[in-house]
């Protein structure tokens, strides 16, 4: 007892630095705290990407996926019920009514599919679940009054574009519950999961670009202690190099450097999927939905002259979400405006004239990559502004009092107008298609980037230790004790 109590004071007062196996003994603990250090920065580093990764390549980057399948769903199955029931008994229209009953049949299983997703995602945030739940509970509502429609329209057999109150009064209903509950829930959604996604990322890729500096002061630390370590013993027992701490001086240096670059790459993964993916699959997502629903505005003016007005204006609004150009001052913001504005920045599109327009497309340009992904950009303008001229005869067409060719033009399989939409959609889905090959290759080089740094931190920490208890063994071996 009296031996440990003297060992205890001993310790205490540091006389056993004053002896060189306690230095040597002192200095080891200094290196391997140095070198647990530097494994602990840079596992939480590694934890910080992989949070990271799974936030926005399997988590909440797929539920804003899923979301946006949801929203554009839900549009789609409304443009397809507008065109059924503006047809009427002309059931050659169009795409024809069975090709639009095909065509609602499948966005009503694509929503119901994608509102499973989203709440099977959604997990245990309560506020989501219970929004998606409102949105499933008001589909069934929506398709109840469609099928309702459905009936009375197939009843009274009215031509194309003339359909009686009560068809129009029921598609009312289901129409504003669609545009005023159940795209709005749908929407939020988007933007929460969104929001989360946004907010993981700049935390998390902040986090990773901060462990870099942790991890290079910590090996910094940590390659001091072991040099200052080898000159002191190479002072004191006259040896040149000792190979074991040598080993773990190339080991800490290897790790720093590996570690560092592992970081990097995560860093830049994460950039990669967050901009180059992400934000622009969601901005084609809610880019085509909306189109849709501008598309459907067509046929609801044209099938419901007591709201003209209100359908017109919706389509200016959704049409300015898409693509918006400021008018000069004291220019009126209406459809004829919009026409020439619009049309022309769209024609007009440089890749690096990145200003010249708002709205989604704006955003995609102002993001866009010169090269494919620009040319698909251009492409889709083009497209646009066809869509555009396209809808500027229709209204001219009604506006003459010509409102059967105004519903030819629209609807008729002799017009382009179908034909033009169809392709500035394809514009969008190849431009999206394009940064789900992004996002997804980004992802996938992420994950493979973090195989295996779960452990070696912690063993390579281990087998530096190790090397420098090699290494000091057979100096204090020397002293008779270790």
């Amino acid at each position: 007892m009296e031996l440990q109590r003297g060992r205890l004071v001993t310790f205490v007062r540091g006389r056993w630095l004053k002896t060189v196996p306690g230095r040597i003994r002192g200095w080891t603990a200094l290196a391997v705290a140095a070198v647990g250090a530097l494994a602990l920065a840079l596992g939480l580093g590694v934890q910080d990407a992989r949070q990271g990764v799974q936030t926005i390549g399997h988590d909440a980057g797929p539920q804003v996926v899923a979301t946006g399948d949801l929203y554009f769903a839900l549009s789609d199955m409304d443009a397809q019920v507008a065109d059924i029931l503006l047809i009427g008994r002309d059931t050659a229209l169009g795409i024809g009514r069975d090709e639009s009953m095909r065509r609602y049949e499948r966005a009503r299983s694509d929503a119901g599919s994608a509102a499973v997703q989203a709440a099977q995602l959604a997990g245990r945030d309560q506020d989501r679940r219970r929004t998606v739940q409102e949105v499933i509970d008001g589909l069934g509502q929506y398709q109840r009054l469609v099928g309702q429609a459905f009936t009375l329209n197939d009843q009274s057999g009215h031509a194309a574009g003339e359909l009686p109150q009560p068809v129009v009064q029921t598609y009312r209903q289901a129409s504003d519950l669609m545009k005023l509950e159940l795209l709005p829930k749908a929407y939020n959604l988007t933007l929460d999961s969104g929001a989360t996604v946004r907010q993981s990322y700049q935390e998390k890729r902040t986090s990773v670009l901060d462990a870099r500096y942790w991890v290079l002061a910590a090996g910094v630390a940590a390659l001091l202690v072991l040099v200052a370590g080898q000159l002191a013993m190479a002072r004191e027992f006259r040896r040149l190099l000792n190979p074991g701490l040598a080993l773990a001086t190339v080991a800490t240096v290897v790790l720093v450097a590996v570690g560092v670059g592992v970081l990097n790459a995560q860093a830049g993964h994460l950039l990669r999927a967050k901009r180059d993916g992400f934000d622009s699959v969601l901005t084609m997502s809610r880019a085509r939905a909306i189109s849709h629903s501008a598309f459907a505005d067509q046929s609801r003016f044209l099938l419901d002259p007591g709201r003209a007005d209100t359908y017109e204006q919706n389509y200016l609004d959704k049409a300015s979400a898409i693509l918006y150009v400021e008018p000069a001052a004291g220019t009126p913001a209406n459809l004829a405006n919009y026409y020439a504005l619009a049309g022309k920045a769209a024609t007009h599109y440089a890749p690096r004239d990145r200003s010249a327009f708002l709205g989604l497309l704006g955003d995609e340009a102002r993001q866009v990559r010169e090269g494919p992904e620009s040319d698909a950009l251009a492409r889709a303008l083009r497209a646009y502004a066809t869509v555009l001229g396209d809808d500027q005869q229709m209204r001219r067409l009604v506006q003459s009092g010509n409102r059967r060719a105004a519903i030819d033009f629209r609807m008729g399989r002799g017009s382009s107008a179908i034909r033009d939409f169809d392709a500035y959609d394809a514009a969008l889905r190849s431009l999206g298609a394009t940064h789900s090959r992004a996002f997804d290759r980004a992802i996938r080089q992420a994950d493979g980037g973090l195989s295996g740094w779960k452990a070696i931190p912690p063993v390579a920490a281990v087998v530096i230790a190790a090397l420098v208890l090699v290494g000091v063994r057979p100096r204090l071996a020397e002293f008779g004790r270790i």
